[in-house]
């Protein structure tokens, strides 16, 4: 990287540690961060023709390192990335997805389910268990209805045992509430086998509440404006324990212009699904969000190379953490008290924000392109 991009980047960091003490958000200083943190992700070479791999990454802060610890090639383009409480990662194909994959904590293939690229039913790239750990269930388009399916499998062998309506349309991202049912990001947008969205006008775009158990509809909340899809989910707890859900949205209008005013966040406040702030990255494209300081988020988006942090305390604002290329892939990072930092990877590397710990820059340990998401797995 070179040294100005570098030197910029940390004072838009700064800048909006500024910011937060300005709106009454000052923070107290913080105790002794971890060490080092281990990331789930996925990645390619530099060329888009490359092999995509799954595996982990170390970020070591004291070192300043980042480095592969294990690496597994891929069939395709993956996108979802679930841990598993044994160590394992399960790996989800982009949509239409053709496959999910088990790495096992020695970062060795452990179970791979293929389907048919012609079969009816196939993958939209999200992944999650149940609240006993026994299923995993997965997102899915029925292309002969064209409705969105919740596939309900068993987590050992990833074998369909039931499925389910998702309630809606074009199904991607999905989360268990504190109650252990699903709570489902319906993008809406109809697309044909080979992923080409058609027919936007139609668009149906929603967040619905199944029952964890029976997969029954218990709630759907819509927006306004149909033309934006909500696509990714973070769960993010205040100090006084409400939980709020995000959802980064991508706006899909005809018109330009009205793409590059369209908000990028909603809110699921209470029972009410809310925008609570117009401001947005310039292109209407909410990438991948995490939850952030205070009951907060920050969304992403590669197209402005920017990730923005929105807070409770000032609703209508959204303050730049990140201005980097291909700023995209998010994890939450509690860091030092009082927590609430995220780790973003950018088209050079890792950038680690903190309310009140100093901004870090790790640079890839080889060239290779981050994909949409990654997780924190675990600190030392």
């Amino acid at each position: 990287m070179k040294p100005g991009l570098q030197r910029r980047d940390f004072l838009k960091l700064a800048g909006a540690c500024g910011l937060l003490a300005q709106g009454g958000l000052a923070l107290a200083a913080g105790e002794r961060e971890p060490h080092s943190a281990r990331i789930a992700a996925a990645w390619r070479g530099p060329n888009p023709t490359d092999t995509y791999y799954a595996g982990t990454l170390l970020a070591d802060w004291g070192r300043k390192k980042l480095e592969i610890l294990s690496a597994v090639p891929l069939p395709t383009r993956p996108h979802g990335l679930l841990p598993e409480l044994d160590g394992s990662l399960l790996v989800a194909g982009v949509r239409p997805g053709t496959w999910l994959l088990r790495i096992d904590p020695e970062g060795k293939v452990a179970r791979q389910l293929d389907i048919d690229a012609s079969a009816d039913v196939l993958l939209n790239g999200h992944a999650i268990h149940n609240a006993t750990g026994d299923l995993v269930f997965t997102t899915e388009t029925d292309f002969a209805s064209g409705r969105g399916r919740i596939g309900v499998r068993d987590r050992a062998t990833l074998k369909k045992l039931d499925e389910w309506e998702s309630g809606g349309l074009e199904p991607h991202q999905l989360l268990l509430d504190a109650n252990g049912h699903l709570v489902i990001a319906n993008g809406g947008i109809p697309r044909n086998r080979a992923d080409k969205k058609f027919d936007l006008p139609r668009m149906d775009s929603s967040l619905v509440r199944l029952d964890g158990r029976t997969g029954k509809l218990l709630r759907q909340w819509k927006l306004d404006d149909s033309r934006l899809s909500l696509r990714h989910l973070a769960w993010s707890m205040a100090p006084d324990g409400e939980r709020r859900l995000g959802i980064a949205m991508q706006a899909e209008h005809g018109d330009a212009a009205q793409r590059s005013r369209a908000p990028v966040l909603a809110v699921l406040e209470g029972d009410a699904l809310i925008v609570p702030t117009r401001a947005n990255d310039g292109f209407g494209y909410g990438g991948d969000l995490a939850a952030a300081y205070n009951g907060g988020f920050v969304v992403s988006s590669n197209q402005a190379g920017l990730a923005q942090l929105w807070h409770p305390g000032a609703p209508e604002k959204l303050t730049p953490v990140v201005e980097l290329q291909e700023a995209y892939a998010m994890a939450e990072w509690s860091g030092p008290q009082p927590g609430g930092g995220v780790l973003v990877a950018t088209a050079l590397g890792l950038v680690r924000w903190h309310p009140v710990a100093k901004p870090v820059f790790l640079a890839w340990p080889k060239p290779m392109a981050l994909d949409n998401h990654w997780v924190l797995v675990s600190e030392a």
